[in-house]
């Protein structure tokens, strides 16, 4: 399975924000850390406020955090939120697939999903950003754009 590029972003914004502790980096902070496009994160960090995850303060000394939803937050159940209901192939649709009534692949490929989202659920944001992963994340936050 290959996650879209929008979930990749959001994931790695989040890991992002879990090693920032008291500090609210603004999108654009978050954004040119992980050389991305400024407009592809916001985008991502508003999917992200919808689903409880990320809060956004305004003003002076704003920029976003994490809620306790998303430090505790399982990573099978955030990239299902984030990748939406969509099967791995599609049957139906302008050219139907003409073994749609009588092929096995379309279930067998569902429960391939369902297994890789699974593998998912006993990870946490907080596992994600454990070591080696969090200095080098660390690293990022202190690194002056460039």
């Amino acid at each position: 399975m290959r996650l879209t590029k929008f979930t990749d972003l959001a994931l790695r914004a989040v890991m992002r924000l879990a090693v920032e502790g008291d500090a609210y980096p603004t999108t654009r902070e978050v954004a040119d850390a992980m050389n991305v496009p400024y407009t592809h994160t916001a985008k991502a960090v508003t999917r992200l406020q919808h689903l409880g995850v990320v809060e956004a303060r305004r003003g002076r000394g704003g920029g976003l955090g994490l809620t306790s939803l998303g430090r505790r937050a399982s990573v099978g159940w955030l990239v299902r939120e984030l990748e939406g209901p969509g099967e791995v192939v599609t049957c139906e649709g302008d050219a139907p697939c003409p073994l749609r009534g009588a092929c096995r692949l379309r279930r067998a490929l569902r429960a391939a999903q369902e297994a890789f989202y699974v593998s998912l659920d006993p990870l946490t944001v907080a596992d994600l950003v454990s070591s080696p992963t969090g200095p080098v994340l660390v690293g990022l936050a202190s690194r002056p754009p460039e």
